[in-house]
């Protein structure tokens, strides 16, 4: 149903977690480090005309690509404190890809870690993933304690392995469903900047949640498109 390149099943006693991650948090191989911070999502057309428009008009989007460019700097400053002087780069800045739900824009940043830093020095110093902060990281995590009515558990965390071996991998634990207690829980949402516009945000949850409905069998469900209430 929706294939990803950062999926996992993790089956522990008391929660069972199963992800279909379409985000890379973290690679590290030996000292080359790369993140790929997604921003920016629309959803799959009906029709092949319909699905080339939708690709165009993400692609287009000044919003949704000021937004990647955002995070992307703020990832590039990330991996500056302890990658090599000179060594951050950005090889691919906006880049479209396509998924069976959605698309997504996405940005690569690059560097090589310091001789003095380790692989566990890097994750400390980029996480949370900028692109489910925002910018500046540390006042937006602080805005979303105060906001968010809930707490997000794994939702944006991370996921992936550290490796004795050199080499690293870890995703943004987005488009994951969490089994505990007789019960599932997911949980979806989007980047809100001055210019957004709630219902669009708001749809913009709904398609990124397709695909889940969908593998929990709620494929023909009407999901509601109009915005909830305040708090609810």
């Amino acid at each position: 149903i929706n294939p990803a390149p950062f999926a996992c099943y993790l089956n522990f006693p008391e929660v069972k977690i199963v992800s279909a991650s379409p985000e890379r948090f973290l690679r590290i191989s030996g000292r080359y480090v790369q993140t790929r911070p997604i921003k920016g999502t629309r959803p799959r057309g009906k029709t092949p005309s319909e699905d080339r428009k939708l690709a165009t008009e993400l692609l287009e989007s000044k919003k949704d690509r000021a937004e990647l460019v955002m995070i992307v700097d703020l990832e590039r400053n990330d991996l500056g404190r302890v990658c090599e002087y000179s060594t951050v780069k950005v090889p691919k800045l906006v880049t479209l890809e396509k998924h069976p739900t959605v698309y997504h824009l996405v940005g690569t940043v690059e560097g090589i870690l310091r001789k003095d830093k380790t692989h566990l020095d890097c994750l400390k110093a980029c996480f949370p993933g900028g692109s489910i902060t925002g910018a500046p990281k540390i006042r937006s995590m602080e805005i979303i304690e105060e906001l968010e009515p809930t707490k997000r558990s794994i939702y944006t965390g991370s996921i992936g392995y550290l490796g004795f071996n050199g080499e690293s991998d870890l995703n943004i634990v987005i488009r994951t469903l969490l089994f505990t207690n007789g019960k599932i829980y997911f949980q979806v949402g989007g980047g809100i900047v001055t210019d957004s516009d709630p219902k669009k945000e708001y749809q913009e949850t709904l398609d990124k949640a397709k695909a889940l409905f969908s593998c929990l069998g709620f494929a023909e469900r009407k999901v509601s498109s109009s915005l909830p209430e305040r708090g609810k």
